[in-house]
């Protein structure tokens, strides 16, 4: 069932108005609310006046508490409306007329019109007394000059600031005009900015250009080539693809810093990049650009790819060959250096032996830990680089002779500077005055200076020749090897050659990671540093390792991790193209460029 309304209204001239509305169902609600059924507009009505239900063959008509309507000229609270004879209700200046209903008619007719009292229709020439229709323009007129004031407030008198603002070099006052052009504040971050409009909006009625963004975000770069992330994008139509080619012909960028970083939405800071900001292009990344060597990836605890660091596999000369390898092939690193972790970390033996004996006067324990040689830097993210002076020398000594109270060196970091001390050591120390230290033994973990002196000078007879006790240090047992990866030259030259030792400044250059929140877990927990027995072991963690505290936005795991917690979205400059490089002159450390095959 359902009820057909006509509403009858009359025009200022006198002409019949019908509406005609129908409302399926068999409840009819009447009142001046909005959401009724038949809306009356009387202060004389209540919002909810009446009820009407049909309940077989009539209609129930039921007021609300405390209210009243007039069926058929009787006042009454409740009553019933016939469907075969129909009626009239009257509520306040409104009557509504049920038509009689067919036996084959579906719908119930109601006639809505407005009266004044005692039925007779209104006559709407008293309203006319009370207007100012009579003494006002007409409407097309007022709608034209209200136009023309919105138009001259809003759009005409801002343009002429501005540009008067621009002839007198007037930037800040206490109010600009084309202020109340802003659809709200500007962020935290862009506060300052607040009153200076130019330095985004640089040319009038021109959208913000990524030149602006840039004058002062001077080190943000590109997440990836536009034309290439415009491609990766999700479910491209067909008319976006032509659009997207067009602009490449004409290297037209698809997109706009902007496009991104909304501006005047308030004084707020920028909300966490969501995760589904990322996967949208790399969950299927793949099948969209068959050409990238990026792994697809959805959600760190479900769809991310093996770990792939950057480091160094060889080297050719002095020139290391940098290369992103996965986790997964269990990679194994070119350093350069000689180190057993698991010697070092060992609870017993000589280096335990040393750490005791040096006790609180180098910071050790009992045994050494990974703490007593990586120290974070001054930001507490990474570890500083291990230097031979402060970090081995109080273990390993290069001392290997004595002039009065002074013991000499050798030069850590120069093989030809050695050679040249040991010449001069040996050539003004002849034959019958043996040396108080022989070159070819360096101090091992747990002698003293004193006792390998006293040893070495017993079993001295005569001082060796230069080119033995050269030959000596950088020979197995010497000062050099045990450590580094030596070069010997032919049979008559002393040119040893220490190969370089260098390190990636950053293993996972295309993520981030930061050490502080990891402080409370031992060292241990990620780096199996104490079963390493080579310095090729590549003592990174593998993706399973994080997984079980990390899982993915909406993991239940104790650390719910989404792409922005690991991922800048606009790649840096300098990693993973920067090496540390050590033992080339003096220990110190020094940066070196060295582009390797690491795709981005």
């Amino acid at each position: 069932m359902a009820f057909l309304i006509r509403r009858v209204t009359s025009s200022s001239d006198g002409r019949e108005i019908v509406r005609i509305a129908r409302i399926e169902g068999d409840r009819l609600t009447i009142g001046r609310a909005p959401g009724c059924a038949i809306h009356l507009t009387d202060l004389a009505v209540a919002l909810d006046h009446i009820l009407v239900e049909q309940a077989e063959d009539r209609l129930a008509v039921t007021a609300k508490d405390g209210l009243w309507f007039e069926l058929d000229g009787r006042k009454t609270a409740v009553g019933a409306i016939g469907l075969g004879t129909g009626g009239d209700i009257r509520v306040a200046g409104h009557l509504l007329r049920f038509m009689p209903k067919a036996a084959d008619a579906d719908d119930i007719e109601i006639h809505v019109e407005q009266v004044a009292q005692r039925g007779a229709k209104l006559d709407r020439s008293a309203e006319r007394l009370f207007s100012l229709s009579s003494v006002l323009p007409g409407k097309r007129i007022l709608s034209w000059l209200f136009t023309t004031i919105v138009l001259t407030v809003c759009l005409g008198f801002p343009i002429k600031a501005y540009y008067d603002r621009q002839q007198r070099a007037e930037r800040f006052a206490r109010f600009q005009a084309d202020e109340i052009w802003s659809s709200g504040h500007l962020s935290q971050a862009h506060a300052g900015l607040q009153r200076n409009c130019t330095a985004c909006h640089v040319k009038p009625f021109e959208a913000v250009r990524d030149t602006a963004c840039k004058t002062c975000h001077t080190k943000v770069h590109d997440h990836a080539d536009p034309f290439r992330l415009a491609r990766a994008q999700p479910d491209l139509s067909r008319w976006q693809r032509v659009e997207l080619a067009v602009k490449e012909t004409f290297d037209i960028p698809p997109a706009r810093c902007v496009d991104c970083h909304t501006e005047h939405e308030g004084p707020q800071e920028m909300a966490p990049t969501p995760q589904r900001f990322c996967s949208s292009c790399h969950a299927g990344l793949q099948s969209k650009l068959p050409d990238t060597r990026i792994g697809d990836a959805g959600d760190f605890g479900r769809s991310h790819p093996e770990f792939r660091p950057t480091l160094i596999t060889g080297w050719t000369g002095e020139r290391p060959t940098i290369e992103r390898v996965s986790m997964a092939k269990r990679p194994r690193e070119a350093s350069g250096l000689k180190f057993p972790h698991a010697l070092h970390l060992s609870r017993v033996g000589g280096v335990a032996q040393m750490a005791r004996r040096l006790g609180s006067r180098q910071g050790f324990g009992k045994a050494l830990e990974c703490s007593n040689c990586h120290r974070p830097d001054p930001q507490g993210t990474r570890f500083r680089p291990m230097e031979m002076e402060s970090d081995c020398a109080s273990c390993h000594s290069l001392a290997f002779g004595r002039v009065g109270n002074t013991v000499r060196t050798l030069r850590h970091g120069d093989p030809a500077q050695v050679v040249a001390d040991l010449r001069d050591f040996y050539q003004l120390r002849g034959p019958a005055r043996p040396p108080t230290l022989a070159p070819m033994a360096r101090r091992r973990p747990g002698d003293t200076l004193r006792a390998q002196e006293q040893a070495q000078f017993a079993r001295a007879t005569h001082a060796p020749r230069i080119g033995e006790a050269v030959a000596a240090v950088f020979s197995r047992g010497g000062a050099c090897y045990d450590c580094h990866q030596i070069d010997r030259p032919g049979p008559a030259s002393l040119a040893f050659r220490v190969r370089p030792v260098a390190f990636p400044t950053r293993y996972i250059g295309h993520g981030w990671f930061d050490h502080r929140p990891h402080e409370a877990e031992s060292c241990s927990t990620c780096h199996a540093a104490a079963g390493s027995s080579s310095a090729a072991d590549l003592l990174l963690p593998g993706i399973a390792t994080c997984r079980t505290c990390h899982g993915g936005e909406s993991s239940a795991k104790p650390v719910a991790s989404s792409c922005a917690m690991c991922h800048n979205y606009h790649k840096a400059e300098g990693a993973p193209s920067s090496i540390v490089r050590r033992g080339v002159r003096g220990g110190r450390a020094r940066a070196a460029s060295a582009r390797g095959e690491a795709p981005g």
